[in-house]
């Protein structure tokens, strides 16, 4: 019982952010939600050292793309279905087909730029990877959205798409992570 009044401390000032700041409250928390979930995948990986520029990119990621853009295509998404009886539907339409394969996209290449690597780099990694991360996103990703946008009350939907995010991310980086092993381990037989 003693813990409850703390988070319940804290949820409420999320909620309050979120409601008075929602684009910095949304990227804060996706650089947060990015970050440790970068970091939760590479301590899951069994990585002995901590890479600070995968975190850092992540985390870039989050508080430039993932906050802003979420919060403005959910907001014009919200829009566009108010009248609609098919409003859950039709939501999870808009984010399956346009925000999902856009956002990731965005984040094979903008996170690969943010580790610091090259341009070529960042579109091998969008080439190598983006279809597969996107049927996946499909397959794992639509029931979570369909019953976030069904069942959970509007105020909490952003923190359970959180949630969803953080898992989605510790799955995202362990496959990029798998491509940059496997594309080092091709570079190493070219140049022997």
């Amino acid at each position: 019982m003693v813990l409850s009044k703390p988070l319940y401390n804290l949820l409420g000032a999320y909620f309050e952010q979120l409601f008075n700041h929602p684009v910095r409250t949304k990227s804060l928390t996706s650089c947060v939600i990015a970050t440790s979930a970068n970091y939760c995948s590479q301590k899951i990986a069994g990585s002995k050292k901590t890479n600070t520029d995968t975190l850092v990119a992540y985390g870039l990621f989050g508080l430039i793309f993932t906050g802003p853009l979420s919060h403005f295509f959910y907001q014009w998404l919200d829009r566009m279905t108010a009248d609609s009886r098919f409003k859950p539907l039709l939501m999870l339409l808009g984010e399956r087909t346009l925000f999902a394969p856009a956002i990731t996209a965005l984040s094979l290449y903008f996170i690969t730029l943010f580790e610091g690597r090259s341009h070529e780099e960042g579109c091998s990694n969008l080439n190598d990877l983006y279809k597969m991360i996107v049927v996946n996103n499909w397959k794992y990703l639509t029931l979570p959205i369909l019953i976030n946008f069904k069942f959970v009350p509007p105020m909490l939907r952003v923190l359970v798409a959180n949630i969803i995010g953080f898992c989605w991310i510790v799955f995202l980086s362990a496959k990029r992570r798998k491509a940059e092993i496997l594309r080092r381990k091709a570079e190493e037989q070219r140049n022997s």
